[in-house]
């Protein structure tokens, strides 16, 4: 008769395999759904400004100067900035970098480097109250400044393109800074604190014969208004959304900028100042002297279109501009 005690029967190794397999699928369903876990929390975990120069990397990754990134690329990155608050990148509006010293004459301008390479830059300007960063240009570059916090007045100038090329760039910046500041001692006669002792030094400069003026361009009035956070990002272009600006703190306020691609002297791409005169001025007697000599031939405008134009001239970085640098304290960025 034959034993079955020494081996079990067939059924029961079945039942030993399915069990195991069981076992398995279940613990590797586990696995699976520690996985999920695992990279929804990693997902979630991504700050904001890591999020950002993410998106920066995707969207820079094949721009240069003056190439300017595609309109969903471009979307896409303003999304990103859209939600920005000041505690995503470690601010506040009562830290230092925002108070109002009555000692400086010049209120000094606080810069935070969060990241730069090759494709673009990402950073913070602080203004304290009055505040002021003087009219500059941004060549061949993209740029995204998102208001944090507090209220900032924005304003911007395009290049007049469609002016035939004897009218621009050929009117005296002299005569320009003569004619504003003309004004300014009018004012002063009856404002005795208007002028400030720059515009005085401006003024003895302008009417020096010897002394060599740079040239002055047409330009017009893109933005001249006040933002008040939370807004929506603004962007300016190459050649369009007002590609030179002036910032002015009405109340101490952040802008987080990003620029495609950052500043850069080898390359070409300097920071460059500018002074504006409105050319509504240049009415009546004054057309005499600052339009004599065919020096704008073809610029006879209408009174109601030279509202929004003035002359750009270049001037150097005003010495009174103080840029300093502050540690980053927001969230590490990893980079990829």
């Amino acid at each position: 008769m034959r034993n079955f005690t020494s081996a079990p029967p067939p059924f029961s190794l079945f039942a030993s395999l399915f069990l195991y397999s069981k076992h398995a699928d279940t613990d590797s369903v586990k696995l699976r759904k520690k996985s999920r876990r695992r990279h929804h929390k990693k997902m979630v975990d991504v700050s904001p400004v890591q999020k950002l120069y993410n998106t920066c990397n995707e969207v820079f990754d094949s721009c240069s100067a003056g190439i300017i990134p595609s309109p969903d690329n471009i979307q896409k990155l303003k999304a990103v900035l859209d939600e920005f608050k000041p505690a995503d990148v470690g601010l506040s509006p009562d830290m230092p970098h925002f108070r109002a010293s009555v000692a400086e004459k010049t209120p000094v301008i606080r810069y935070i480097h969060i990241h730069e390479c090759e494709k673009f830059s990402i950073g913070i300007f602080c203004l304290p109250p009055s505040g002021v960063i003087p009219l500059h240009n941004h060549p061949g570059m993209t740029v995204f400044s998102k208001l944090l916090f507090g209220t900032m007045h924005i304003k911007s100038y395009d290049w007049v393109d469609d002016v035939p090329p004897s009218a621009s760039a050929v009117v005296s910046t002299s005569k320009c800074k003569f004619y504003s500041l003309f004004l300014c001692l009018i004012l002063n006669f009856m404002q005795p604190d208007f002028v400030l002792e720059e515009e005085i030094e401006m003024l003895y400069e302008a009417m020096q014969p010897d002394v060599q003026q740079p040239e002055a361009r047409l330009a017009k009035v893109k933005v001249n208004s006040n933002f008040i956070a939370p807004c929506n990002t603004s962007i300016l272009y190459p050649n369009d959304g007002g590609n030179m600006h002036c910032f002015t703190a009405v109340t101490a306020c952040a802008v987080l900028d990003v620029l495609g691609p950052p500043y850069s002297e080898p390359d070409g791409r300097h920071c460059q100042y500018y002074l504006d005169f409105p050319i509504a001025g240049f009415s009546g007697v004054f057309d005499n002297i600052f339009l004599a000599d065919n020096a704008v031939d073809g610029l006879k405008l209408p009174e109601g279109e030279k509202e929004g134009l003035a002359w750009l001239s270049e001037r150097e970085k005003p010495e009174d501009l103080t840029f300093v640098g502050e540690l980053y304290r927001g969230p590490v960025i990893v980079e990829n």
